[in-house]
Order: C-alpha cells, then structure tokens, then sequence
C-alpha cells in the first residue's frame, strides 16, 4: 500500500514539492498525487475485500458446521442441566402440551413422524423434544431431524446439543441403527412455512421417504402432530417463486423463501434473523404406532401408506383445531 512518503516521492518528480507550475498553468503534481492517491484507495479496497472475504469464510464454514451436525453432537449432561429452566420457558411461553407420550415404545428404534410448524423457530422441536426427555429421561437416544434453515438459525447450536441433526436418509438410518428413537418432519420446509391461514392442513407435499425408511429399517411409525405453531407469527406466503427465482433451490436445497410478519422486525423475507415467537399454545398429541408390514403385508403400496398416515394424523389435526377457540390462546 502506498504511505505518506512514497506520495512525497511521486510529488516530488511530478514539480510539487517546490510550487513550480508547467507552461500551461497547470500544477504537475495532479497528476502524480492522484495516482498515488488511487494506488491508496486500491491497497483500501484490497485490504477491504480481504476482510470481507475473511468474515464470508468464517460464516460459511460455521453454517457447514451447523448443517454437518452429527449424532455425537448429543449431550445428555447438557440436556439434565438445561432441561429444567427450558420446560419451564416453554411450559410458560407457548404452554405447551404433548399428550400421549406412552404410545411411544419404551426401548428401541421407532420413527416418530410429525408434522412441522412455526417457521426456522419449530416450536414443536423444541417443545416435544424437552418432554421426550423429561418422560423417557436424557439417557435415552433421541434424535431430531430438521431442515437446514432450522440448524442454521440462532437456535441451531440448541438443538445440536439436544440431538437435531440435519434432516437426510443417512442421519435417520445412522440414529435408528443406533438404536434411537427419529423424530422426522417430511413436509420439511414446504410445510413449515405454509400460510398461517393453512395452520390446521397436514401437507408433507406428497413424500414418502420415511415410509421406505421405516420398511427398510423394520421399524414402527408414531404419529405426532401439532397444532399452534403457525400462530407464532403471520406467514403470509411460502415464497417458493422467489426461491426458484433466486435458484436457493440449486445452491441450497432450499424450495422456499418465506415472507412474514413477525416482531420485532415486521416484514421478514426468509425467516433468517432472530425473532420473538408470538406466544401461541403449542399442543402435540402422540397417536398409536403403526406397523407397516403388520397392517398393509409384506410389499405395501406406499400410496396407500401415505394416504393412511395423512389421514390419521389429519383427523387428529382437525380434532385439535376444534379444541381451540381463538388465535394464540388455544
């Protein structure tokens, strides 16, 4: 970078130093202190692009550590420290009830299938998993598995500890090879940023990979749904369009780019920065466990799994939605 001297230097040649002026009338030393002044400004920018650059590297190595969670990143002491005080925020703020639990399988692998709610704050995470472990205690394996956007939200290093890991086939068949209980949400991000106004809609937008996970593993789906979670904020579109538009579809697995009203910001375009959650009641209700192969033999049709699971849990939704009498009080 050009200092101080280096401009006295330039100016110097250029007949500056002494106020000598050219034929013209012009002063030549224009000429040089400019072009020592744009070598600054070039070093500037140079030393700025190098700090920006820094800044973007640590961002992105720190959203591929969040999103490459793994299941070792479990803490069962952190879970008993902190299980208390966070039973008592959310039993506070949201609430929160989950009814049930003892449909869950005492031990071993079970996929539980739920479906997602509140945007990348998933209230229903937070608020099952705490009473998971409260019920079963820490000890027990349990594993969540939640889109990127929920791993790389301020929540996310919360979660980790708590089990969440980034929602793939692979970390499922990891967790229940594992012997855990697999708390999955197939309507992913399609169905956690849907319309507030379609809250009480069970939408897992027509996948069926947990029911091939669930006969491949050999293991019995549970039911669990939610209501409540699409009040903690206005969702006012799943901004889909805008994602295609953006191509997040192809650089980040992400099909949608939510736009909603929520405190303290306003209007939020993708749900990316901290907010507080409305404080909805959050209800969750475990339903008996279905065993595949037992109910729909040894090569089910999957559709006809899919409509079954949907429909069960769709009539517990709409079940839930009547309990309720009005927006964020239950």
């Amino acid at each position: 970078m050009a200092d101080s001297a280096s401009i006295a230097e330039e100016a110097s040649r250029n007949g500056s130093s002494n106020g000598n002026h050219s034929a013209n009338g012009r002063s030549p030393s224009l000429g040089g202190a400019a072009g020592g002044l744009s070598r600054i400004g070039y070093g500037a920018a140079r030393a700025g692009a190098g700090v920006m650059a820094g800044l973007a590297g640590r961002a992105a190595r720190d959203m591929a550590r969040r999103l490459t969670a793994d299941l070792d990143d479990r803490d069962p002491d952190y879970i008993r420290e902190n299980l208390p005080l966070s039973w008592l925020f959310a039993s506070i703020w949201y609430r929160a009830e989950v009814r049930n639990l003892a449909n869950i399988p005492e031990d071993g692998p079970v996929l539980l299938v739920g479906n997602h709610t509140g945007g990348n704050m998933a209230p229903e995470t937070i608020t099952f998993t705490l009473a998971f472990s409260t019920f079963f205690g820490v000890e027990r394996r349990f594993h969540q598995l939640a889109h990127n956007l929920v791993l790389a939200s301020p929540l996310g290093p919360f979660l980790r500890n708590f089990g969440t890991v980034a929602a793939s086939h692979d970390n499922a068949k990891r967790a229940l090879d594992a012997g855990a209980a697999v708390l999955v949400f197939p309507g992913g991000d399609w169905e956690v940023h849907r319309p507030s106004w379609q809250g009480d809609k069970i939408d897992f937008g027509g996948r069926k990979g947990f029911i091939r996970l669930a006969l491949e593993r050999d293991v019995p789906i549970v039911p669990v749904v939610t209501i409540g979670g699409q009040e903690t904020a206005l969702w006012l579109s799943r901004g889909d369009w805008l994602a295609r538009l953006l191509r997040l579809d192809k650089r980040f697995r992400l099909k949608v780019l939510p736009i909603l009203i929520a405190p303290p910001w306003g209007l939020d375009i993708g749900d990316f920065l901290p907010r507080i959650p409305l404080p909805a009641k959050i209800t969750s209700e475990v339903l008996p466990p279905i065993d595949i192969k037992d109910r729909f033999g040894d090569e089910p049709d999957l559709d006809e799994v899919y409509a079954h699971v949907t429909r069960v849990m769709q009539d517990t939704l709409d079940a839930l939605s009547s309990e309720r009498r009005f927006p964020l009080i239950g």
